[in-house]
């Protein structure tokens, strides 16, 4: 689950990344009893859900049949920097992936992301840096960052380290570039190694996402981005 947001008095939009079909906009009627069978909380920011609905291309918002919880979260809605982290994330990949077609990979992707986050107990303060250059590699505009030298800098719009200054403003000076080869070693698996102060992680984050923006149109500032930094200060 992406975004949402409610819709005349009894309705609300939701728009969903769905493994058949992509990106997908949902209408549906908002429970108003707890016998209601769709209801608001199943719609959190990173919620996977296992939903039935009749797809009908011409149609621009799509009903839905049935909802329910595919994997019940043990830990993001009772933590705090977890929930800042599913927000964050939730919100660029709605912006990220407004026309994507159907793409398995990048569903599995996001699918065991979330599991992920939400089975770890510690050292994930890194995962959103993780999950924001993995991504790239999804929506296909990855940046190349092999071949770093001191001194580099980072151009933004061919995203890949180069040794002399562009004629356009879109890059990262040396000192900032200096922290991107850091980003480039990190997984899942060894994210928990790389300890960063708040002015490096928040730094990393300016950098992914003005590379997003750079690569991906129309993308937004995210209203969810201060959140996130004010928890990993």
């Amino acid at each position: 689950m992406l975004h949402s947001f409610q819709f005349g008095d009894t309705k609300m939009i939701i728009d969903l990344f769905t493994e058949q079909q992509g990106r997908v906009s949902f209408v549906t009627r908002r429970a108003t009893s707890k016998k209601g069978s769709i209801k608001k909380q199943y719609f959190q920011p990173f919620m996977i859900l296992d939903i039935e609905y009749d797809y009908r291309q011409r149609q621009q918002l799509q009903q839905l049949k049935v909802v329910r919880i595919a994997h019940p979260f043990v830990s993001i809605p009772f933590d705090p920097y977890k929930v800042s982290i599913s927000l964050f994330l939730a919100e660029l990949v709605y912006h990220a992936t407004r026309d994507e077609q159907r793409n398995e990979l990048l569903f599995a992707f996001m699918q065991n992301s979330i599991v992920l986050l939400d089975e770890s107990k510690e050292y994930f303060s890194n995962f959103h840096l993780v999950f924001m250059l993995k991504l790239l590699t999804f929506l296909g505009f990855q940046p190349n960052l092999d071949d770093y030298h001191v001194g580099d800098i980072f151009d933004l719009r061919a995203g890949e380290f180069i040794s002399l200054t562009p004629i356009h403003s879109d890059f990262v000076g040396a000192v900032e570039a200096n922290r991107i080869p850091t980003l480039a070693r990190m997984d899942y698996s060894n994210m928990h190694l790389f300890k960063m102060s708040h002015i490096d992680r928040n730094a990393l984050i300016k950098v992914l996402l003005k590379y997003y923006q750079l690569h991906v149109p129309n993308f937004p500032e995210l209203k969810s981005l201060a959140v996130l930094q004010e928890m990993f200060y």
